[in-house]
């Protein structure tokens, strides 16, 4: 029996998610058609922004919804020339100048928040940031659902999130502007999403990603994600105890509660997902969108670790389902392997 160990690179569906988008799927109008059928759909896509706004905290401020988080990432940054640390996903990087220092615990240093764009918590260590008040642009994908956020109590302009990091469906996201904040459209044709981002809404998915931020915040409130924390905790204590040499990445800093990045310098990451894979469990080697490309992780060259050390590393992510019985036989079959790889 399987056990998956990623959340941070995607999460199961939602049931919550699948039977909003199910019902959905009878809304077959064009939301932006004034007949019935295409105010029926309207009525779901707008129904769905609130609530993600609520979920969110956005109460008063705009929800963008886009296809990812990539793309509010490119609708929020192009062209403005922030600054970034080298720890931020690569769909961050790509718009920004990556100038801003890190320290060992993975805190990044901002000297003008208006100028900077910081995430809220990394998706490979699970560090959580104190963002400054002012900053201009926060990917918050990684937190929201997992972490008690309240983006009007941030301080940031604009925020990056995700349907599927949450329990909602792939190829969805949004981009949550503070009112009034200019964000010149990147997609042009129909004016759709407030002029922003033109081409006909993903009513399907919107609803999908609504029910599951309604359902993350009730895990919240249900202290679900408090559990989780025990669990990795528990996991972390394990690996500790039958391999010292073991380095929990971030140890001592503010991190998500599901997440564990250890490293042992000189076994690959990459061998120990195959390994893991093969006895059962997925974890990742980091960032999901950089699995498969072969060198050490960014995140943690950033932080100060040397390139055997920072290609050494694996992320554990556990979710609402992870039982303690699926972190106890991670345990088992890694330490298993870690004997070997001593041998």
């Amino acid at each position: 029996m399987r056990a998956y160990l990623d959340h941070n690179a995607t999460t199961p569906l939602r049931p919550e998610a699948r039977e909003a988008m199910i019902a959905a799927m009878d809304a077959y109008g064009n939301p932006s058609s004034v007949h019935s059928e295409g105010r029926k759909a309207k009525a779901i896509l707008e129904r769905a922004r609130a609530d993600i706004a609520s979920a969110f905290g956005a109460d008063g401020a705009d929800v963008i919804f886009t296809s990812s988080a990539t793309e509010s990432a490119a609708l929020a940054l192009a062209g403005r020339k922030l600054h970034a640390a080298e720890v931020e996903h690569d769909a961050v990087n790509a718009w920004t100048q990556n100038d801003l220092s890190v320290d060992a615990e993975g805190a990044i240093k901002i000297d003008a928040p208006e100028m900077s764009c910081v995430q809220l918590a990394n998706s490979e260590t699970g560090v959580v940031q104190t963002l400054p008040n002012g900053v201009a642009v926060s990917d918050m994908t990684q937190a929201f659902g997992k972490l008690p956020v309240a983006f009007n109590w941030t301080g940031a302009q604009m925020a990056l999130i995700s349907a599927h990091k949450l329990g909602g469906p792939k190829g969805i996201g949004a981009l949550v502007v503070k009112r009034g904040t200019d964000v010149p459209a990147q997609l042009l044709g129909g004016g759709q999403e407030m002029g922003r981002r033109a081409g006909t809404e993903n009513v399907i998915g919107a609803a999908g990603f609504a029910a599951a931020a309604k359902a993350a915040a009730q895990d919240l409130a249900d202290g679900v994600w408090d559990r989780i924390a025990q669990l990795r905790d528990m996991l972390e204590e394990r690996l500790i105890a039958d391999a010292p040499e073991a380095i929990i990445v971030g140890k001592g800093a503010k991190r998500l509660p599901n997440t564990t990045a250890v490293a042992v310098p000189g076994w690959k990451g990459e061998t120990q997902v195959m390994q893991m894979d093969l006895a059962g469990f997925a974890v990742s080697a980091g960032s999901a969108c950089s699995s498969g490309k072969v060198r050490a992780s960014k995140v943690l060259t950033a932080m100060g670790y040397d390139e055997m050390t920072a290609a050494s590393a694996i992320r554990v992510s556990l979710g609402p389902q992870t039982s303690e019985q699926d972190v106890m036989g991670f345990a088992d079959k890694w330490l298993a392997q870690m004997k070997k790889h001593r041998a």
